[in-house]
């Protein structure tokens, strides 16, 4: 005997082809993330990792990326006061060197280590000429590639924020050596 359907109501897709779509879907979507994920910042191999685990590393990148967004919006706003002649106890550091306080002086520079990536934050006046490919040449020399590098006019300040990647993984970069030779760098300028 032949089930009878009604007419007037549609065929309803099986309850398990409903849930086998919802699935394949989730894992998609899974994957799409996860392939958003730059490979320096997951620890192992991305065949290696369960769902879990890829969304576990996407959580941890995006909290890192709106920490990174925050303090950039905190130094925004105050080089935007400084620029405006109102006294900020406003002071950039370095991940190597915490407790030497750089301030204002220009030109200022910040160097951040994510694991096979390097992030260098300058600011420097328009009045003075910074040679910015020196900075990348330093970068080249000590064995990262500059990915991207952007800039912006605040006033009479020119932020600058170069992004740099390993260029070979079982060598790395040596982020102490590297801030050395930035330092030294900003110094000859600032004479």
């Amino acid at each position: 005997m032949e089930k009878s359907t009604s007419n007037d109501q549609p065929m309803r897709p099986e309850r398990k082809t409903v849930e086998k779509n919802r699935r394949i879907r989730m894992k998609i979507l899974c994957s799409k993330l996860a392939s958003l994920i730059p490979q320096h910042h997951i620890t192992t191999s991305k065949e290696l990792l369960s769902q879990q685990d890829q969304l576990d590393q996407a959580a941890s990148y995006i909290k890192q990326l709106k920490e990174n967004i925050d303090g950039l919006k905190l130094r925004k706003e105050q080089a935007v006061l400084q620029s405006e002649g109102m006294d900020t106890s406003c002071s950039l550091t370095s991940s190597d060197d915490q407790e030497n306080k750089l301030g204002f002086v220009l030109p200022v520079f910040e160097l951040k280590d994510h694991g096979l990536g390097l992030e260098v934050i300058l600011i420097s006046g328009r009045r003075k000429n910074f040679m910015l490919y020196e900075v990348i040449s330093i970068l080249e020399e000590e064995g990262a590639e500059v990915v991207s590098a952007s800039f912006s006019v605040i006033g009479d300040k020119i932020f600058h924020t170069l992004h740099a990647q390993v260029r070979l993984c079982r060598v790395g970069v040596e982020t102490a050596r590297v801030y050395k030779r930035l330092k030294e760098l900003i110094h000859r300028f600032s004479l």
